[in-house]
């Protein structure tokens, strides 16, 4: 090998899960040491391998790689450099799990969290997808609402956990959700929104963030923003977290509009859906990916051909259903 050519160092860590934000966070880290050119961590399955490999950082020993296994991979010219990068990773990830000394201790159990914070109402779920089930359930048996992070969770779990959710009048937004804004709370991925009257309730994450980034740049702002997770509108499904999100919406008093989006939904459940937005009693503009309708479908519903439509037209509607203030 020349001098100055590229090289990789790649560490595996069996068995060892980390969700999607604490990867990100730890390849920032990387990035910023020494003789780090590129630096990637993400879960050893099929789908990260292939970034890994546009990235340039996929070597044999990342591709052996199990779905369950950290994996690691740094590439620069100076190899010792990169070994004492890959060194320094347990470190960099102890420092986000652990507080620093004098704060309270990290909670490590549910019953533990919920006395540290009483009045909590919603829990994060961010595991490997084979043990959300179990754990989401001890958070629904506790009463609190749940955003679940969690990928590859089985459907019939998923179906199992929104009828356990709605047996107790709960959310259940996800598996694999990714964004949602709760009360101007950001969860998962999300943008940095002003809060405002228009409610967004959304079986698709990356348009969730497109229409409220365009509200919010069309100086209105976002109530709630519910995700659901994109399998929600399946059959198997029912659309669950989908009609409770607008049915919640519908009864917020902070919320004057209401934007629908989700990917192609099953033609029982868009009925459903359908539905469920004209009882809203207040304006729903609805966006399905991939139809390209436009205008109204019953009272009070509108479709949008496109997202950027969807986010124009219910900052339109949200004005005209605002009560004129005479002063």
């Amino acid at each position: 090998m020349s001098e100055g050519a590229p090289v990789i160092r790649t560490r595996i860590q069996p068995s060892a899960y980390y969700d999607s934000v604490t990867l990100m966070q730890l390849q920032r880290d990387l990035l910023a040491l020494p003789g780090v050119d590129e630096a990637g961590a993400v879960m050893g399955t099929d789908a990260n391998k292939e970034l890994l490999r546009l990235a340039g950082l996929l070597s044999p020993e990342a591709g052996a790689a199990r779905p369950d296994d950290l994996v690691v991979a740094v590439r620069g010219t100076d190899p010792a450099l990169l070994e004492q990068a890959l060194a320094r990773v347990e470190e960099l990830l102890n420092r986000r799990r652990h507080s620093p000394p004098g704060d309270t201790p990290v909670p490590r159990t549910l019953t533990s969290a919920l006395a540290t914070l009483p009045g909590a109402n919603l829990a994060m779920i961010s595991v490997p997808g084979r043990y959300a089930r179990l754990l989401a359930e001890e958070v629904l048996r506790a009463g609190l609402h749940v955003f679940c992070f969690s990928d590859n969770v089985p459907l019939e779990d998923e179906v199992a956990l929104k009828r356990h959710a709605a047996q107790r009048g709960l959310l259940f937004m996800g598996p694999d959700c990714g964004t949602a804004l709760i009360g101007g709370a950001a969860l998962g991925f999300a943008n940095a929104i002003r809060r405002g009257n228009i409610g967004i309730v959304a079986a698709a994450g990356t348009g969730l963030q497109e229409v409220a980034s365009r509200i919010d740049r069309l100086g209105a702002g976002v109530s709630h923003a519910i995700g659901t997770g994109g399998r929600d509108l399946r059959d198997e499904v029912g659309g669950a977290t989908f009609l409770t999100g607008l049915q919640a919406l519908a009864g917020d008093a902070g919320t004057a509009a209401i934007v629908a989006i989700s990917k192609p939904p099953s033609p029982r459940v868009r009925d459903r859906v359908l539905a469920t937005a004209a009882a809203a009693g207040k304006p729903v503009v609805v966006h399905f990916v991939g139809e390209d309708r436009s205008g109204p479908l019953a009272a009070g519903v509108y479709a949008a051909p496109t997202l950027a439509a969807a986010a124009d037209l219910a900052r339109l509607l949200k004005q005209i259903s605002e009560p004129t203030n005479p002063n």
